[in-house]
């Protein structure tokens, strides 16, 4: 520092202390009337009201009283603004109270290091060649955005580490569950990371960005939601030592990006193709994603289920040549408390929570020609309120006699095409029930859209919206069997034994409903692996073999990369063994001794070795059967890396709000949320 600048500042110190003795004990944020730091400054008599001011305060201590300072200061404890300690005072930008006036008559304004190093608001020079490229208060004072707060990565980074810490312990066969208690009083027991996070309330931004990757992810290929969140959080931990080291962003995501594209490449390198219609290989794949579930135990019967739920709702469209794989729509899980998880199975047809409509109707019928309807089976009411005025007894049951005839000759179209079923979802009048009873046609009623649009895939029938454009085409002929059941303490509607389903019913029991929400969270992602296989039919060693590969081949990729990029492209090189390590950790072995072992082999060229969950040690993923979709290693890649890349790209945290004058819905100067931290 200057020698003039110095002896600015011991002269401020010294003026200052001298004329308020108090002044070294206050709060930084605290400043004195400007009247009276001139009073100060310049060793002038002070005015008539600075000398009230002075008797005043001399006054309230006699008194036992505070001063305005005092008053302000505790103020300041009580915000939390801690223990005050007077920072050295550095050269900086005028405290907010003097923004908007003139420049004091000291040499220099003076602020904490924590603004000086937060940068945001006016800077300026001082006179004496100290502080700032100028030489006095003629240079241009420079305004800093006031819509946002200048944060820090460091706290970007901490939200992101503390949300992957929530589901570290989540992660591979010695998984440990997370017990959630909803608003409502529910619990919710799982180790799914996805389940997990979108329970959890969270107020800061950076939070909710790592929560939203784990729903991503979920979409995407519906499994590994917990990898991509450890993953995630990792790399923005290995980015934090560059930051500090005062390297751009920029360039730290540019090595990011660059990363990202070797692992892609090396997990091409290391994947395995595999044939889809190969059972033994796809129930390997799926033995792999149930056996970090709560599932395990029934891990054979659960890839039973998944597969053949895939293979009925796998088609080929017919006008692109794609196929298509639609769980959600055509792949419906009913689960009924009761019996045991063994009695679980999959239905080759629809299951529907409905009873018929009248006890005489036909309960169980082989063969049946089924009508799908969209219309109600009543009379036609306006669509707008109408009133009817009858003067004569005459025009009354003229009335009733339109209605019964209307019903009569709906109903009558339907029994020409001889049904033995009519599903619709509508209502049907008693009238019509009559009808239909007569005819020996079981109608059941109010079904959801959802469930007739799987009943006319797997039957082959035609919704149709009008009981007048039914044609012989609409019917439905593919059921074999048509049965209601009492399970529990509800009939369920089955249509089963279809011949070409299209759609199915995944049934599952078991003693609780906490246990079944479980499991069909973890049929889900099982469904999900083996529907990714189909579209991308190949395999990556599993165990962490992946990551362990991913990670020396950067290692190696690193030596060669020449300036200071070199070093965050080394740094996913070491983000990427957190996945073993948690593997080894959450199975209580010795993280050390099994990376330095693992890192061993695969320098050798041995990309198959990976970690057995079940006891931490290293082993071959070959002969342990542990393969996971390439897909999924794919996406947890590219999902982790680039949501790190967005967050370092942050630097303002704008909490937008509406006007509240006149004026329309625009939005004006954002202010600084209560989450948005700063440096």
């Amino acid at each position: 520092m200057p020698s003039s600048t110095r002896r600015a500042i011991d002269r401020f110190q010294e003026g200052s202390s001298a004329s308020d003795p108090e002044r070294s004990s206050l709060d930084p944020r605290f400043e004195l009337p400007r009247r009276e730091r001139n009073r100060n400054h310049s060793g002038t008599k002070p005015s008539r009201s600075g000398r009230r001011r002075q008797q005043s305060r001399s006054r309230s201590r006699s008194r036992g009283g505070t001063t305005r300072e005092e008053r302000v200061l505790g103020s300041n404890r009580s915000k939390g603004y801690g223990p005050i300690k007077a920072p050295p005072p550095v050269i900086g930008r005028p405290s907010p109270i003097h923004r908007h006036s003139s420049p004091p008559r000291s040499d220099f304004e003076f602020t904490s290091e924590e603004d000086e190093g937060r940068g945001s608001g006016w800077m300026r020079a001082g006179r004496g060649g100290g502080g700032g490229s100028g030489g006095g208060w003629w240079d241009k004072q420079i305004p800093k955005p006031i819509c946002g707060k200048h944060v820090s990565h460091g706290t970007l980074v901490m939200f992101g580490v503390t949300v992957a810490d929530v589901i570290r312990t989540c992660l591979g066969p010695r998984a440990m569950l997370k017990m959630i208690l909803d608003p409502m009083g529910g619990i919710l027991l799982t180790n799914d990371g996805n389940a997990i996070l979108r329970e959890i309330e969270v107020a800061h931004p950076a939070a909710k960005s790592m929560i939203e990757l784990s729903r991503t992810q979920d979409e995407e290929v519906g499994d590994g939601t917990t990898s991509v969140i450890i993953l995630a959080g990792e790399i923005l931990a290995q980015a934090m030592p560059y930051l500090e080291r005062n390297i751009h962003p920029v360039v730290i995501i540019s090595a990011f990006k660059r990363a990202l594209e070797e692992a892609l490449q090396i997990i091409d390198q290391i994947a395995i193709p595999v044939d889809p219609s190969n059972e033994e290989s796809m129930l390997a794949l799926i033995k792999t994603s149930i056996g970090t579930k709560f599932v395990s135990r029934w891990s054979d019967m659960m890839c039973q289920l998944a597969l053949r739920a895939i293979r009925i709702v796998a088609q080929d469209d017919a006008t692109t040549g794609v196929k298509t794989v639609d769980l959600k729509r055509y792949a419906k899980v009913e689960k009924v408390p009761g019996g045991e998880i063994e009695d679980s199975r999959v239905l080759d047809g629809v299951m529907l929570n409905k009873d018929v409509t009248h006890p005489k109707m036909r309960r169980r019928i082989e063969n049946p020609r089924v009508v799908l309807l969209d219309c109600p089976l009543e009379y036609k009411k306006g669509e707008s309120q109408t009133n009817i005025e009858v003067s004569k007894e005459e025009d009354w049951n003229r009335i009733l006699e339109i209605e019964e005839e209307q019903i009569k000759q709906m109903c009558d179209r339907i029994v020409e095409f001889k049904p033995d079923l009519v599903f619709t979802e509508k209502g049907i009048s008693d009238l019509a029930q009559h009808y239909l009873v007569k005819a020996n046609i079981t109608a059941i009623r109010r079904v959801r859209k959802s469930d007739n649009n799987r009943i006319a895939r797997a039957t082959g029938a035609t919704i149709v919206n009008r009981v007048d454009d039914l044609r012989e085409s609409d019917v439905g002929t593919q059921c074999g069997l048509f049965n209601i059941e009492k399970l529990g303490d509800d009939y369920f509607t089955f249509l089963t034994k279809c011949q070409n389903p299209k759609a199915c019913t995944i049934l599952l029991r078991g003693p609780s409903k906490d246990i079944l929400h479980e499991i069909d969270r973890n049929l889900a992602d099982a469904m999900a692996v083996a529907r990714n296989v189909v579209f991308d039919p190949r395999l990556a060693p599993g165990g962490g073999a992946t990551e362990m590969a991913i990670s020396v081949g950067l290692a190696k990729k690193a030596r060669t990369i020449e300036g200071v990029e070199g070093w965050p492209f080394r740094a996913v090189s070491e983000a990427m063994e957190v996945i073993p390590r948690t593997l080894v950790q959450n199975c209580g072995g010795n993280a050390i001794r099994v990376l330095t072992a693992l890192r061993a082999k695969h320098a050798a060229g041995e990309h198959s070795f990976g970690v057995d969950g079940e006891t931490g040690k290293v082993v071959d993923m070959k002969d342990h059967g542990l393969y996971e979709s390439a897909a999924v290693k794919v996406q947890t890649l590219k999902t982790a890396i680039e949501s790190a890349c967005l967050l370092l790209r942050v630097d303002d945290i704008v909490s937008a709000k509406r006007p509240q004058g006149e004026g329309g819905p625009g939005v004006q100067q954002g202010e600084v949320g209560e989450e948005g931290g700063g440096a």
